[in-house]
């Protein structure tokens, strides 16, 4: 199996999405290693030493991918026996040229805590937590977006997801099988904020096998009780015009992103 590297004088987190995006165009199996703040030239000949030795053990050259500011130990990266790949020579100079002006790196500068939205994502990720599984209802008056469906359809992980990528204050309600009755009604508490709810639900087969997981052999997890529960909140989502999404087949990366290009809410992230 190959091996990629990522490599960053900060969190690596750019060169893992970039390396990470091309690789996914082919339909292989790769060994991924991270190595974030390689800092000094005394660094950088440990992380060549491990390419190295990886070439060696393996008989492939690694691919090195890497965003690295400090010119001494970008040469050094450079000068690995892998398959090397500096992202900022590819994109900078081009974007110099048609800015009219000279790009200033600096370390951390990407993901840090001098962002101009860290403290935002950071309040965002505290609401989440907050008002996680309609624990605080009181506080929707402050949600962004108000995530509802049955349990296990996915709403605390996109509320977290939307919170810490983009800022986004995403509260998440439950409806159980206490609110079903003889039909699902909107709860009154929800209602005032109707504008704001935008509703998962996932396939029966899905949420069985999610729930058996958690609980296995019981009423909740039973595919009867999985198809009812679904039942209803896809009929109360078509009557009350909450929009919707089947996440069955979606990441959470992909969840957060079909709901902000539904609902236009603004991406709190740069």
């Amino acid at each position: 199996m190959r091996t990629a590297y990522y490599i960053s004088d900060g969190t690596a987190i750019t060169s893992e999405v970039f390396g990470h995006a091309l690789l996914s165009l082919f339909p292989v199996e790769f060994n991924h290693i991270t190595i974030p703040f390689v800092e000094t030239p005394e660094q950088a000949e440990k992380v060549k030493a491990k390419i190295a030795k990886t070439f060696k053990e393996s008989g492939e050259r690694p691919l090195v991918f890497y965003t690295i500011v400090n010119m001494d130990v970008r040469e050094s990266i450079s000068n690995s026996v892998g398959i090397n790949y500096n992202f900022l020579d590819q994109f900078v100079p081009p974007l110099e040229k048609i800015l009219g002006i000279p790009a200033k790196p600096e370390k951390h500068r990407t993901h840090s805590i001098h962002e101009k939205t860290y403290d935002i994502r950071i309040e965002a990720v505290n609401y989440a937590l907050a008002n996680d599984d309609g624990a605080n209802v009181d506080n929707y008056g402050d949600a962004d977006i108000i995530l509802v469906g049955v349990s296990r359809s996915g709403k605390t992980p996109t509320s977290l997801y939307l919170a810490l990528q983009y800022g986004i204050k995403a509260a998440n309600y439950p409806f159980t099988e206490e609110d079903m009755g003889d039909m699902l009604k909107l709860p009154p508490r929800l209602r005032q904020f109707k504008s704001k709810l935008f509703g998962l639900t996932i396939g029966a087969e899905r949420l069985h096998q999610i729930r058996s997981e958690r609980r296995a052999n019981s009423r909740y997890a039973s595919m009867r009780q999985c198809r009812m529960e679904l039942r209803e909140v896809e009929n109360l989502y078509r009557r009350e015009a909450i929009p919707f999404l089947n996440s069955t087949r979606y990441s959470v990366e992909e969840i957060s992103a079909k709901i902000l290009a539904e609902t236009g809410l603004q991406r709190r992230k740069y």
